[in-house]
């Protein structure tokens, strides 16, 4: 006898690996997937399917129905945090895939998020708030969109500084699986590898002039 998992505790980036979500990838703190329909009537009859799938679990993925292709969210909202209900879920849905015949690309999977390198967080938090009509999200120094749809703004660490430099960069997460291929496109595009040292969980790099951008994944950097 199995014990049933507890439908709001959160589950590790191992153990999404281990669900064997193949159409599936773990992006920063919710699970993607995204299926190519080829016109927007297949992917509406997916996205019905989809969303009575959802009414029977009661529990709603995010849709982003666009012409030739779906992109699917999960994340338990009211716990912050991938639960194996978003795994069950999943499932299903890719089952409702298979069956409209419908392919995966998950290595076209991206999510953008937004950093400011600051000393002092607590001091410009509210107003980027105020300006983008984000929130805090609870979980560090960072304000994100109510919405779920826009880049979030989270707030680096760094030291007090006088001089003019480059306070803002790009964080780019990206499946696990295809982060060194991103990472060899970018450098053969003019970039640089500035730092490695953080990775499998991110790496540094910058264009022909300095700014920076990191390749983010889930996964915990190495010891």
């Amino acid at each position: 006898m199995t014990d049933t998992p507890d439908p709001k505790a959160p589950v590790t980036g191992a153990e999404v690996l281990a669900a064997g979500l193949d159409d599936w990838r773990l992006l920063f703190r919710a699970i993607h997937a995204r299926y190519r329909t080829g016109d927007l009537a297949t992917g509406l009859r997916f996205a019905q399917r989809v969303g009575e799938a959802a009414d029977a679990a009661n529990h709603h993925p995010d849709l982003d129905l666009r012409y030739g292709h779906v992109e699917v969210r999960l994340r338990s909202h009211d716990v912050g945090a991938i639960t194996s209900r978003d795994l069950a879920l999943a499932a299903t849905i890719s089952t409702i895939a298979a069956e409209s015949g419908l392919d995966a690309e998950p290595a076209e999977l991206r999510l953008l998020d937004l950093a400011l390198d600051t000393a002092e967080a607590a001091q410009i938090m509210p107003f980027w708030a105020a300006v983008l009509g984000y929130v805090p999200s609870g979980q560090g120094d960072e304000v994100v969109d109510p919405g779920g749809t826009r880049p979030g703004l989270w707030f680096q660490g760094t030291d007090a500084h006088e001089e003019p430099r480059q306070r803002f960069h790009l964080d780019v997460f990206v499946p696990h699986d295809v982060v060194e291929e991103r990472i060899a496109e970018a450098i053969a595009a003019g970039g640089t590898l500035v730092d490695d040292s953080e990775a499998p969980s991110f790496w540094v790099l910058a264009d022909a002039q300095g700014n920076k951008a990191c390749f983010c994944t889930w996964q915990d950097a190495a010891d």
